[in-house]
């Protein structure tokens, strides 16, 4: 009797695991599933990596799928039509072509919801752009370049893929604010999101230009590439260096005095919100108008500049954000 009793005992025991493990399982199985895809792989990424995450680890009914694109088109297309034979059902995308990517982006809409984060693709269907209001973001960018070169002089401006929304409008800006002065624009280099290239570019610069004044990196990797190629050649005391977003590099080198400042984004809020705002429409069932999203369809998230003095303490709390994925 009393084996009957223990035998009754473990098979109880048993019944019941399965259950809690069937119901772990239903549960993981609830979950909404979302993706952001980056245009590149950088460190600015990770910490927007870092937002998304928290908004899944908060809000405990979605699950995020974060990958990085290579700078290409193909690659985009490839990881979002993958990712939503899983059952994506929301996707935050930064367009490496503004243009080239309008038919594929409205493929997409056309099965699920999709937002534009940090670069945009206007003419398309997506729901909105959630990111940087990049034209007054390069009028900063604008702004500290005259701070920097008070006597005027030659720059040349560097950046990964210039057919970006991004890229244009950062451009675009910064010839804004720079018409009518002494400081003449060179040129706009590119390099393809390749970090070797970009620094090629910058060695290239400082040897067809020895009276370069400036260099002016648009995407997070081009001022610590200009500034390997600044130090190489010998001339921190002769060319200033005006940096875009947060790269550990550039923090470090503004408070050494090596690159002059940076305009920097917020690339955590841009995967939190941007999951936030998914999850609204996806597992809330909400319009855009009724999440949140303009009539213009378009979400700004505010930029600032860091000078000397400031870098490492928002290096701090980019370590952190990144620590986090850990």
């Amino acid at each position: 009797m009393q084996y009957l009793k223990i035998f009754a005992s473990i098979a109880l025991f048993s019944l019941l695991g399965c259950s809690d493990s069937s119901n772990t399982a239903s549960s993981s199985a609830k979950k909404t599933k979302l993706c952001f895809i980056t245009n590149v792989s950088a460190d600015f990424w990770a910490y927007a990596e870092a937002g998304a995450k928290q908004a899944e680890n908060e809000f405990g009914d979605i699950e995020v799928y974060f990958r990085a694109g290579d700078g290409t088109t193909t690659k985009q297309k490839q990881i979002v039509d993958d990712l939503l034979v899983t059952g994506v059902k929301g996707v935050a995308i930064s367009p490496t072509s503004a243009k080239n990517q309008i038919r594929m982006i409205n493929e997409w809409a056309a099965d699920t919801h999709v937002i534009t984060v940090d670069s945009d693709s206007p003419e398309s269907n997506r729901l909105c752009y959630l990111g940087t209001d990049n034209l007054a973001a390069g009028r900063q960018c604008g702004e500290l370049i005259k701070e920097a070169l008070p006597n005027g002089g030659k720059i040349m401006v560097f950046v990964g893929i210039k057919d970006m929304q991004n890229s244009q409008e950062r451009y675009q800006g910064i010839k804004d604010v720079l018409a009518g002065t002494n400081i003449e624009i060179i040129d706009l280099r590119t390099d393809g999101g390749d970090a070797s290239k970009a620094r090629a570019n910058a060695e290239d610069t400082l040897t067809a230009h020895p009276d370069i004044a400036g260099l002016v990196g648009l995407w997070s990797y081009n001022a610590p590439a200009c500034l390997e190629a600044v130090r190489a050649a010998d001339m921190l005391d002769q060319v200033k260096i005006i940096a875009f977003d947060e790269a550990p590099k550039t923090l470090e080198a503004i408070d050494k005095g090596e690159i002059f400042g940076t305009v920097i984004q917020d690339p955590y809020t841009f995967g939190y919100e941007s999951m936030a705002l998914l999850r609204k429409m996806v597992v809330e069932g909400k319009s855009a108008q009724e999440a949140g999203v303009p009539d213009n369809k378009i979400i700004h998230v505010d930029t600032r500049v860091l000078r000397k003095g400031e870098g490492l303490a928002y290096k701090a709390q980019c370590d952190a954000w990144k620590a986090s994925l850990n």
